[in-house]
């Protein structure tokens, strides 16, 4: 894909690898928008980045995403990269009391909302790219975030199908794949030991500018290189 003079729609673009993206892409001269539920944290980033586009949306409901779509292609019908990167990372037992509750708000997000926003965004004439952002836990499965590994197994062979049948629309469709970074998903501290956003993204420019179709770093580079031994291994390190 190109990396400037685009008009890119983030979800889940205030927080972590999403605002990582909006921060970069602003800087290559694009025009982002980015929707997410929490309003003062999108209130945030456009204090930061002013020239962000805001859109409140709960993606976990099929009317907000109909609405979202229906807002861009009326207001900003010339968005031609859709970033499904919104997601939620819950650490739970298939025991909890709460553990189907908690499964279907991921199942919701993680792969209700990219799959939903796919279908409606290709009906867009301005639409060229399509990002999705899987997990190097799409390989290798951390048994403390069952349902979020597995959404992330989904989004990966969701992927590779997509790009095959979007391929004589002409619609590129691109997959991210980080490891864990120092962010907040799943919860505060968590994810302190991980490399920061900011390597991520310089990793993932470099890697659209090559043109490549899977985008890797670190951890999830070795899974998607992994034979059957090898991702055995790291299940069992991961896990023990």
């Amino acid at each position: 894909m190109h990396i400037s003079n685009n008009v890119i729609l983030i979800t889940g673009g205030a927080s972590g690898i999403g605002l990582g993206l909006t921060r970069r892409f602003i800087k290559e001269g694009n025009t982002v928008i980015i929707c997410g539920r929490r309003e003062e944290a999108l209130t945030a980033v456009h204090a930061e980045l002013p020239s962000v586009i805001i859109k409140v949306c709960d993606l976990a409901k099929a009317e907000e995403r109909l609405e979202l779509y229906e807002w861009v292609a009326r207001y900003h019908s010339n968005v031609n990269v859709l970033i499904n990167n919104a997601g939620i990372q819950q650490w739970m037992n298939v025991t909890d009391d709460d553990f189907i509750e908690k499964a279907k708000a991921e199942l919701a997000i993680n792969i209700e909302a990219p799959l939903h926003l796919s279908a409606l965004f290709i009906q867009l004439p301005s639409l060229r790219t399509i990002i999705n952002v899987s997990s190097g836990l799409a390989f290798s499965p951390l048994t403390k975030t069952p349902v979020y590994s597995a959404t992330k197994a989904f989004i990966r062979s969701f992927t590779l199908s997509l790009r095959h049948l979007l391929r004589d629309r002409h619609i590129e469709v691109i997959e991210l794949i980080p490891p864990a970074l120092n962010t907040d998903l799943g919860g505060k501290g968590l994810h302190d030991f991980a490399p920061p956003v900011s390597d991520f993204i310089e990793f993932t420019f470099a890697q659209f500018k090559e043109g490549k179709a899977e985008i890797t770093f670190g951890f999830s580079d070795a899974m998607i290189q992994a034979g059957p031994e090898a991702l055995k291994a790291a299940f069992e390190r991961m896990n023990t």
